[in-house]
């Protein structure tokens, strides 16, 4: 790999002349019938085909360089061909999550000005309605069409797609209530594959014979830029699942003759908890690559399944310009260890006042490339958000809101999070967001929203609701399935809260703000209480 490719699509067009019946992509029976198709394994070759066959396609209506096109796509085929065909022509792609509702995508197709939409059948008027009210007219395309209307909107920008190209848009959410985005350019994209093809150790990639299987959505910048890129750049084969299905796993897992396996932190002890079986070392995986295992289930697992999970660290932002990973013994197990940086990556830990705080001293963490370029391999910017994106640089540093301590020899573990972010089953939300969205239902007067914990999620949505009315104790129950029902028609399912407790205030500062640390407290003791409601089961996702 001396020859460096610009683009993502120059990466994919170098393996598939090099080795073009190597297969690419392979769909199992059950994520298959999932999405109601055919079961396939797709070479390089294959896949170029079909590939330039949507490029023309593109082409001729019109896409280029300068513009932005969403991709609600799921973890299917489509999804890797277009967004592959897009690359070639410098178009942009943005990831749709497919859970998303009438708010979230009113405010993501306009606020990436995308000037068209490639979609599943079942989601095309959603699209077309949230389109609508963000006053885009754009076309929305089934990805079964056979032709592309023409795109109404000039590019903006000229030239041969290179390096520094906007490859992606990907939204994260953040602690403001709105998502950002994340412009990410090729040359993100490329370093993260080649950052995974050269690490090493015990996450050593064989190129050309690893089969890669994930269950992580390909809006997520672990699946799409890590999972994805390796397999181009060596020559393996991705196997995407449509999620993660515990019961069938680990017959997914043979059957794909996966050698590598991505995990969310829940799935661990999710795994764990069936019943110990003989076949549980029978599989080819050599190592698990993910976050978040749980310290009292890390040895567990690693001891009954038969292969190592690799924990580490990145973010959307960061790239692979400053990820960790303990792909090295001692990896610490159990400790919530991540590893030790690499000397490509600077690191310092800092108190509030941006103080370097001393071994063992937990504080937050911030890193940046070392060498000339601290930006290397990090995202462009937030879209539109220039005093964001100049925030998280303060001091040259990208401030990741991540608290975590450095022990004598340089290892990093994991200790809390501080931005207003909770974490429910590897995905990101917003407390603000989701309290935007209550505070417009009819019956809240006031809502505060703040984690709880939570077995086999890690943390569970609680919103405390100040309600405008009093309500006898009785018709609670009604109420609170209300307002998740509001929400769920607004959000994503996995966003609504799991708990409604109702109370007569939340607490607030002087300034009238929500007192967030004080807010956590209390919504650990809620749960069980008579006014706190348990709605977990109705968070179903739509089917």
């Amino acid at each position: 790999m001396s020859d460096i490719p610009a683009t993502v699509a120059q990466a994919f067009r170098a393996t598939a002349a090099r080795l073009p019946n190597n297969p690419f992509l392979s769909i199992t029976n059950e994520t298959a019938a999932a999405y109601a198709i055919e079961p396939i394994t797709t070479t390089y070759g294959e896949a170029l085909e079909a590939i330039e066959g949507l490029v023309a396609r593109y082409r001729d209506a019109g896409c280029g360089r300068g513009h932005r096109v969403g991709l609600l796509l799921e973890n299917r085929p489509a999804f890797f061909f277009h967004s592959i065909a897009l690359n070639s022509l410098g178009t942009s792609v943005v990831p749709i999550n497919a859970d998303l509702r009438a708010a979230e995508l009113e405010y993501l197709i306009g606020h990436s000005e995308m000037v068209a939409a490639l979609t599943i059948e079942d989601r095309a008027g959603d699209l077309e309605a949230a389109a609508g009210r963000a006053g885009r007219r754009i076309p929305i395309v089934l990805a079964s069409a056979t032709s592309f209307p023409a795109i109404p909107i000039p590019t903006t920008s000229t030239g041969t797609p290179d390096a520094q190209t906007e490859c992606a848009l990907l939204y994260t959410s953040g602690t403001t209530g709105k998502p950002k985005g994340c412009v990410l350019s090729n040359d993100y994209f490329v370093l993260a594959g080649r950052w995974y093809n050269s690490i090493g150790g015990l996450c050593a990639i064989s190129d050309g014979t690893d089969r890669l299987i994930t269950p992580l959505p390909m809006v997520h910048m672990n699946a799409m830029a890590y999972s994805t890129m390796a397999m181009i750049m060596s020559g393996g084969c991705i196997v995407p699942l449509d999620r993660f299905h515990p019961r069938t796993w680990w017959q997914s897992v043979r059957q794909s003759g996966a050698t590598i396996v991505h995990y969310l932190g829940v799935m661990p002890s999710m795994l764990l908890g069936a019943e110990p079986s003989a076949d549980d070392c029978r599989h080819s995986v050599r190592f698990g690559f993910g976050a978040g295992v749980d310290r009292r289930d890390h040895a567990a697992f690693e001891q009954r399944f038969g292969f190592p999970l690799l924990e580490a660290w990145a973010m959307t932002e960061t790239g692979a310009g400053a990820v960790v990973i303990a792909n090295r013994e001692p990896r610490h197990i159990g400790s919530n260890c991540f590893g030790r940086p690499e000397a490509a990556v600077s690191v310092r830990i800092v108190d509030e006042a941006g103080r370097d705080q001393p071994s063992g001293t937990p504080g937050e963490l911030l890193v940046r490339a070392t060498g000339a370029d601290p930006h290397r391999g990090f995202f462009v910017e937030y879209l539109k958000d220039l005093e964001a994106t100049r925030d998280a640089w303060v001091g040259g540093y990208f401030h990741t809101g991540d608290i975590v301590r450095a022990d004598d020899d340089g290892y990093l573990y994991f200790v809390d999070r501080r931005k207003n972010v909770i974490r429910r089953s590897g995905e990101n939300i917003s407390a603000v967001e989701v309290e935007s969205v209550l505070r417009r239902h009819p019956a809240v007067a006031e809502v505060a929203v703040a984690p709880v914990p939570d077995p086999i999620r890690g943390d569970e949505v609680l919103a405390c609701v100040v309600a405008r009315d009093a309500s006898p104790e009785a018709e609670l129950h009604a109420l609170a399935e209300s307002i998740v029902a509001f929400c769920l028609e607004n959000l994503a399912y996995y966003k609504a809260p799991g708990y409604v407790a109702f109370l007569d205030a939340v607490p607030l500062t002087a300034t009238s703000k929500i007192q967030r640390g004080e807010l956590q407290r209390l919504a650990r003791e809620l749960p069980g209480q008579a006014n706190c409601i348990d709605t977990r089961a109705l968070k179903r996702r739509r089917t």
